[in-house]
């Protein structure tokens, strides 16, 4: 039985909604559906149907909140050893875990519907599938017992983007599963870096993670052979898969060059957790813009304007 003496009762109804709400995550949830937004844009030529979008990123967040709420039941008791983690409904004894566990089932089945019956079958189970991958392979088994966590977890993270392709189109293409592949290598040094920050807190609680394991040396090595790699693999929707224009490869390369500059920082000053934290916020920065760029890029009217352009030039050589 986990004794605190945080206050376990609730004053009023909207203290309630506040911690299952907290439960959700809430502020990981946006970048996953930013990055479903991009692979939707793209998958639709820049031309998403706005009921679509909308059914998708609710069926994403609903899908998402309930993935996390899981892994707060399952890591309450992490949760309440370490510094930053112990206010969180479950440790502090706000929620019961029985009652979080209704509330996440509720949410799968919400989103498995939704996501099924407004978008496609596929759309559905591979939301379903991100569920049960971070629960079952993240969460219970990699977290505490391997290195590799953060890496091999990291597909989970990546699975909205498959899940925004698959419903416009109801199918999933080389494009589709390369946006997968560019979330899924970010994922490493964007989780590391802010493992860098508070490497004590899992030490404290005996989670495995990189820094931990292996020292900040090693990490940040790592961490500067994935950014090189993620960088790479955004150019790929460019060329050779022509998913994406000259637009996104400027903005992916622009990015890019501050991803891998601000990494080069970090290998030449592994225990400086101060880079660490710009390396960490610049990540979340880095995705979201890439997506966006994505969004950009794939517009009729952006197609439009570099296609008058590029004709101008054609005409004036």
């Amino acid at each position: 039985m986990i004794e605190t003496n945080v206050s376990r009762h609730h004053q009023t109804f909207l203290q309630v909604i506040q911690s299952y709400y907290q439960l959700t995550k809430p502020r990981i949830i946006p970048l996953l559906l930013i990055t479903t937004s991009g692979s939707m844009w793209i998958a639709a030529k820049g031309e998403v149907d706005p009921f679509l979008l909308v059914v998708t990123l609710i069926g994403g967040t609903l899908a998402a909140a309930s993935a996390q709420t899981i892994n707060c039941i399952y890591d309450r008791d992490i949760d309440y050893d370490m510094e930053r983690t112990r206010h969180r409904p479950m440790p502090s004894g706000r929620v019961q875990p029985r009652d979080a566990l209704i509330f996440a089932i509720a949410l799968a089945v919400l989103s498995f519907t939704l996501l099924a019956v407004f978008a496609n079958l596929l759309a559905a189970l591979l939301a379903f599938s991100g569920i049960v991958f971070y629960v079952l392979i993240y969460t219970h088994w990699l977290k505490r017992h391997s290195t590799q966590n953060i890496v091999i977890g990291g597909a989970a993270g990546a699975i909205p983007a498959l899940v925004g392709w698959a419903a416009v189109t109801d199918s999933l293409s080389w494009a589709a599963w390369l946006i997968f592949a560019i979330v899924f290598l970010w994922t490493p040094p964007h989780f590391w870096a802010l493992a860098l920050m508070i490497r004590d807190d899992y030490a404290k609680v005996g989670i495995p993670m990189l820094p931990v394991v292996a020292g900040d040396q090693a990490t940040v090595r790592q961490i500067w052979f994935y950014t090189v790699i993620t960088v790479t693999a955004t150019v790929l929707l460019f060329y050779p898969l022509h998913a994406s224009g000259i637009v996104y490869v400027v903005i992916a390369l622009t990015l890019g060059g501050v991803f891998v500059h601000k990494s080069w920082k970090l290998l030449q000053n592994p225990a400086d957790k101060t880079i660490a934290r710009e390396l960490f916020l610049y990540s979340i920065s880095y995705m979201m813009l890439l997506c966006l760029g994505m969004v950009i890029d794939s517009l009729p009217f952006t197609q439009h304007l570099v296609s008058t352009i590029l004709n101008q030039l054609h005409l004036l050589g």
